[in-house]
């Protein structure tokens, strides 16, 4: 019975994020009603010191970094900068490879700090000019982007500043730029599986004749490419957040970041309080690294196009720190549900279920992956399944002489598997902004879907025969 209220809680969320409800009021419901059903007298301590703890606790650690990178993407935005990235990397891949260079442009993008959401507004108008340029189907196109923006670039490469990367950092005392050997081998395979079935499909649409198509609907206007900034300056805010993440955070076996540096692993906040405040350094390094590095990239951005910011900063603000607190929002509430789950009686059989899984990286990939699947959120699964097994998985890969940065990859790779399901949050939008159905382009994004999945298993296979990371 225990096991059944705490997969019944499960089930219930990833049906109410399935008909579009919203996780923010449906998670603690879910999570009380489970409470309930096993101590209908613990309810109001459960939820006072349990959910809203965690909840309270996730956003206190990873609010800034949804603010900032949000924020960063609407001055790239505004400035130009977006545009002017996007045209420059199309004239240099050439039209003809249409499908290539929007997902070269989506991972720019994304690999540079920018939001999944904002690289999917920027990168339509293009999409849709150069696949009607070269009569490809529309239907190809959120399957193209997704591509780009929604897979190597947000968990594999090391170094990205996306959240799904930030997140293991605090439970594994790593950095963004763990185990950087795995990280590529696994963004490679997705992105030649994925330009391969791509470019299969293309093929097989116009062997039947099938091009562009009449009559659809969200047609960007014609895209005005004249007087857009130089490529040179709106690339660099991209370049300084990237390398100033690796200055802040370090690289892995090669130096120490200025953070390490300049704090050691403990610091007492003094001021003119009557106590210290002992602040340890190492789990949040990570976290510090990112924020500092996308605040200099939005102050480089106002220095370098001030006039054309700041004349609409005001509302674009405005819809960047709304979207910020939505996303965050939706994960610390899931974050919080999973604290509760995990304190729940049933929880200890789907722990022992999955202890049975005798290699800890399989393990840790499967309770992941498939917690993301059933959120529809990366970085919801993720922070339900660390918030709940990070310690078991850390014994047991401690048991074997397993690095955490092996960890800390599985984790973020493995969240970005089956999030891409039809009640994604990206994916709906995606659809949205390009005036699609699920039924005419879900095919294709979860085509990129298996490909994600299949890339962490890929990646745990090198380091088992190869002991490389």
């Amino acid at each position: 019975m225990d096991f059944l209220i705490a997969l019944a809680a499960l089930c219930f969320l990833m049906f109410v994020a399935y008909r579009g409800f919203s996780v923010i009021l449906f998670a603690p419901i879910a999570a009380m009603g489970a409470v309930f059903f096993t101590d209908p007298h613990a309810v109001p301590a459960a939820f006072t010191n349990l959910f809203m703890v965690k909840m309270v606790g996730f956003a206190q650690l990873y609010f800034p970094v949804f603010l900032l990178g949000a924020v960063f993407g609407k001055v790239i935005e505004l400035s130009g900068f977006a545009k002017s990235i996007v045209a420059t990397i199309i004239r240099a891949v050439g039209k003809d490879q249409a499908m290539l260079a929007i997902v070269l442009v989506c991972a720019v993008l994304t690999y540079g700090g920018v939001s999944l959401f904002v690289v999917v507004f920027a990168a339509y108008p293009f999409a849709a000019e150069l696949f009607r340029a070269g009569d490809i189907p529309k239907r190809l196109i959120p399957g193209t982007i997704a591509l780009g923006a929604f897979s190597f670039t947000m968990d594999s490469l090391p170094f990205t500043p996306q959240i799904q990367n930030i997140i293991p950092t605090t439970y594994f005392k790593t950095t963004t730029g763990a185990a950087p050997i795995l990280g590529i081998v696994g963004a490679i395979f997705i992105l030649v599986l994925g330009m391969a079935y791509l470019e299969w499909q293309k093929r097989i649409a116009r062997a039947r004749g099938e091009g562009y198509g009449q009559g659809h609907i969200n047609e960007p206007p014609p895209i005005d490419t004249t007087h857009l900034p130089s490529p040179w300056i709106a690339f660099l805010p991209l370049i300084v957040v990237f390398g100033l993440n690796i200055v802040l955070g370090g690289f892995p076996g090669v130096f120490t970041g200025l953070i390490d540096w300049a704090y050691g692993a403990n610091y007492d906040l003094k001021l003119a309080l009557d106590h210290a405040i002992p602040t340890p350094v190492q789990p949040i390094r990570a976290v510090w690294a990112v924020e500092g590095a996308l605040l200099t990239g939005i102050v480089l951005v106002f220095l370098l196009a001030f006039r054309a910011v700041s004349k609409t900063f005001a509302e674009g603000s405005k819809a960047a720190v709304a979207g910020a607190l939505l996303a965050a929002m939706n994960t610390a509430t899931e974050y919080g549900f999973g604290g509760v789950i995990a304190s729940l009686p049933g929880f200890l059989a789907i722990r022992d279920a999955l202890g049975g899984i005798p290699n800890v990286l399989v393990r840790e990939a499967v309770t992941v992956t498939s917690l993301a699947g059933i959120t529809g959120s990366a970085s919801g699964g993720m922070s339900i399944a660390l918030a709940a097994m990070s310690k078991d998985f850390i014994e047991a890969a401690n048991a074997v002489g397993i690095p955490m940065e092996v960890l800390h990859r599985v984790a973020a790779m493995a969240s970005g598997g089956m999030d891409t399901l039809p009640h994604n949050g990206a994916v709906i939008t995606l659809l949205a902004v390009t005036g699609l159905t699920h039924r005419e382009s879900y095919k294709d994004i979860f085509a990129v879907t298996i490909l994600k999945t299949a890339a962490v298993f890929v990646v745990i296979g090198v380091y088992e025969f190869t002991g490389l990371y």
